[in-house]
């Protein structure tokens, strides 16, 4: 059960980078461009949002259920923090994360309460970029 998580939340990463990177240039695009805020823009956002929902919803039943190197670090928590590994994945990785999911859920918030389209477009442009920075930097590259 394990193998077959850590797979599907191998696999997702890909997806959301890719709907992650299609959205934010559409946005970009749109804020620069002073474009008029589309339904297609919306979806983009929803289905973005929903794909982020998902690898976190996976990510929580590795983290914590499935995963034997989160068991380890919870089994002693003060050696995981000298370890660097295990210190990526029970601290680290978790809560960059989790920052990146919350900075995804108040674009969507913040852009649908936005008048003007160009503020929709400038919003969700600025905060889906941050969380793509710290995305990237608490994805675990040396496991490709």
């Amino acid at each position: 059960m394990y193998t077959g998580f850590l797979h599907l939340h191998d696999a997702l990463r890909w997806l959301l980078l890719l709907s992650l990177i299609i959205t934010l240039a559409k946005y970009l695009a749109g804020w620069l461009g002073n474009h008029s805020w589309k339904k297609s823009d919306n979806i983009l956002g929803i289905v973005f949002t929903s794909l982020m929902d998902l690898q976190l919803l996976t990510g929580l039943v590795l983290y914590f259920f499935l995963s034997p190197i989160t068991k380890i670090a919870f089994s002693d928590f003060g050696a995981a923090m000298k370890n660097a590994d295990l210190r990526f994945y029970a601290v680290e990785h978790f809560a960059m994360m989790l920052i990146a999911v919350i900075l995804v859920h108040i674009a969507r918030a913040k852009s649908k309460k936005a008048l003007k389209d160009v503020a929709k477009f400038r919003i969700s442009s600025i905060f889906y970029l941050i969380a793509m920075v710290i995305m990237v930097a608490a994805i675990p590259w040396s496991r490709l």
